[in-house]
């Protein structure tokens, strides 16, 4: 899912090429994309583009007669820009948004159709959507404490949750979490006050160094390859890699649809976390330590 840094690197690519501009079309090849009937978006049609937001991981595209067209990409929505009136052929191809210098086209892979596309009017029905995550780049060290802390929750959850912190995903909360050298598992309220200032600042840290790589590479190009796996990460899609601080091995806990990476050594003081999934295969012979681990290989 595009987090705080790509969605970041899709305005900055958005910001030259439509703002200031009309949107002349509005082309839905998919019905299921639109997820509002009024106002109709028809009515976005013939209006210049005021301005654009990051609402949480939602893009928000103001127009010059007060309304929004809000697009959340979810997991494997992606925006391309094309040439004016660019074709929608083929079932990936969701909706396109036609303007003088480009159509801006949104896709989907895969087989789940989560994307969306909501057009709002005026700005109380914009902060409606607005899950209400503090922005961690905007906050000082006590905001930031008491929005994670507010319930006794593990550090990934929080880290997650769009109701606590705006635009971190499974993505960057695993490459914050490698950076603090703290535990996916750990509970909120067993922090201390220094492990709180390393999340802090490994939060800023993680966040700012990305935008700026991904804010970079949109400046040459529109941001075509936006993935949650990037090879220049720590953690975060390397199981089994070497760990770029200590050297041992990446792990993962597998969940749903999605895993968290982390590494025993630097993180959970040499323990390895239970999978979900393997360890209710190997039950009392899942292994707790990485020599543990080791052993278990050998066998």
């Amino acid at each position: 899912m595009p987090e705080l840094p790509d969605i970041s690197a899709y305005l900055d690519a958005l910001q030259e090429r439509i703002v200031g501009q009309p949107l002349e079309r509005v082309r839905i090849a998919s019905a299921f994309v639109l997820r509002t009937a009024t106002p109709p978006y028809a009515e976005a049609e013939g209006h210049r583009v005021r301005e654009l937001r990051r609402v949480g991981k939602r893009i928000a595209i103001g127009l010059d007669n007060d309304l929004w067209l809000v697009l959340h990409l979810m997991i494997a929505g992606r925006l391309h820009w094309k040439a004016r009136g660019a074709k929608l052929a083929g079932r990936n191809n969701l909706a396109a948004f036609d303007f003088p210098t480009g159509s801006l086209v949104l896709t989907e892979a895969g087989t789940k159709r989560r994307a969306s596309l909501h057009v709002l009017k005026g700005e109380q029905a914009l902060r409606a959507a607005d899950p209400g995550g503090i922005d961690v780049l905007a906050s000082g060290l006590e905001e930031f404490r008491q929005a994670m802390a507010a319930e006794n929750r593990t550090l990934k959850r929080a880290l997650t949750d769009p109701r606590i912190l705006s635009g971190i995903g499974n993505a960057y909360s695993d490459e914050i979490l490698h950076a603090a050298r703290l535990s996916p598992i750990t509970l909120t309220h067993k922090l201390t006050p220094e492990e709180w200032q390393r999340l802090f600042t490994a939060s800023r840290e993680t966040l700012g160094v990305w935008m700026q790589r991904l804010r970079t590479e949109a400046a040459k190009s529109f941001p075509e390859k936006v993935t949650a796996f990037r090879q220049d990460m720590a953690v975060h899609g390397r199981f089994g890699k070497p760990c770029p601080r200590c050297g041992e091995a990446v792990q993962r806990i597998r969940y749903a649809d999605s895993e968290t990476n982390y590494c025993a050594r630097c993180q959970t003081g040499g323990r390895v976390l239970a999978d979900r999934g393997l360890s209710r295969l190997l039950g009392t012979d899942w292994p707790r330590t990485l020599d543990e681990l080791e052993a278990l290989k050998r066998r």
